[in-house]
Order: structure tokens, then C-alpha cells, then sequence
């Protein structure tokens, strides 16, 4: 099994979860759901142990998220595309996946440098590393559901 299906598996995503997590406001709130974990973390010291009363509640929801929104069943939306291209991508089913794969390669690199560099500001409680790390990690994640849209169209037009 890839590292990519495993993590799906990890965090259940069956045929289902998939299509409600490509609702478009599945993945924009999934995206914002990081600021009520991060901004606790970074604030802690003023929090104290408040801080777990918000995190908690946010990682809860960033599992649930994928479940909560009405299925997609044919995706016409930048965001929906960019699911179901995530979806492909992670299965390995799609032959539009080798033309992307030095860009997504980068791409998850980005991010991981970006994760890094958050930690850090989120360790250290330095506010520059913490926001320039989740603006990379969010750029990141931005460009490789553009990619993911590129592979699903690819991937539709290449069943016609």
C-alpha cells in the first residue's frame, strides 16, 4: 500500500467520505479549521490549560469534516475537481498522475519546509516563523489542489 493510501485509510476515507469531503465547503472549512488548533497553541501561555478546550473541538472537526457536507456526486467546482484529482492521486488510478509528479513532489516539500518553520514559531512562541510557516503550508496545499483539478481533468478527458 502507498504512504498516500494509507493515510486515507488512516483517517477513513471510503468512497463516501471522499465525495462529501470534495463539497467545496468541506474543503474551505477544512482550511480554516486550522487557525482555532494553531492560534491556541501559539497563545498558550496566556490559555493555559484553555487552550485544550479549543484545540480539542478542532481537531475533533478537522476528523469530522469530511463527513459533515452533502456528497458530491459529479464535480464541477474548482474545490470539487480538486477532491476527486486528490482522490485519483492517491489511488495511484489516474495514467495523468506521472506528468505531476516532480511538481507534487515539490509541492509536499513546500509544505514540510512550511510545517517546520511553523513549529518552530509555534514552539518558540515567535509570531514571523509561525506565520510565514502556515502561509506556506496553505499556499502549499492550494497549488497541489490545483494540480489534483489538472489530474482529474486530465483523467476525465482521457475516458472520453
Amino acid at each position: 500500500m502507498k504512504t498516500t493510501e494509507a493515510v486515507a485509510a488512516t483517517f477513513g476515507m471510503t468512497d463516501e467520505a471522499w465525495k462529501r469531503h470534495a463539497n467545496a465547503w468541506s474543503v474551505w472549512s477544512r482550511m480554516a479549521g486550522l487557525a482555532p488548533i494553531l492560534a491556541p497553541i501559539f497563545f498558550r501561555e496566556t490559555l493555559g490549560w484553555w487552550a485544550l478546550a479549543i484545540i480539542v473541538p478542532g481537531i475533533a472537526w478537522m476528523w469530522l469534516n469530511p463527513r459533515a457536507f452533502k456528497p458530491v456526486q459529479h464535480p464541477t467546482k474548482w474545490a470539487e475537481k480538486g477532491i476527486y484529482g486528490e482522490k485519483l492521486w492517491s489511488a495511484g488510478k489516474s495514467a495523468a498522475l506521472a506528468g505531476h509528479r516532480t511538481a507534487m513532489r515539490l509541492l509536499i516539500g513546500l509544505a514540510g519546509a512550511g510545517a517546520l518553520i511553523m513549529i518552530y514559531g509555534l514552539v518558540f512562541i515567535e509570531a514571523w516563523p509561525a506565520i510565514f510557516g502556515i502561509t506556506l503550508v496553505l499556499l502549499s496545499q492550494l497549488w497541489q489542489i490545483d494540480r489534483f483539478v489538472s489530474i482529474y481533468d486530465e483523467s476525465v478527458r482521457g475516458e472520453q
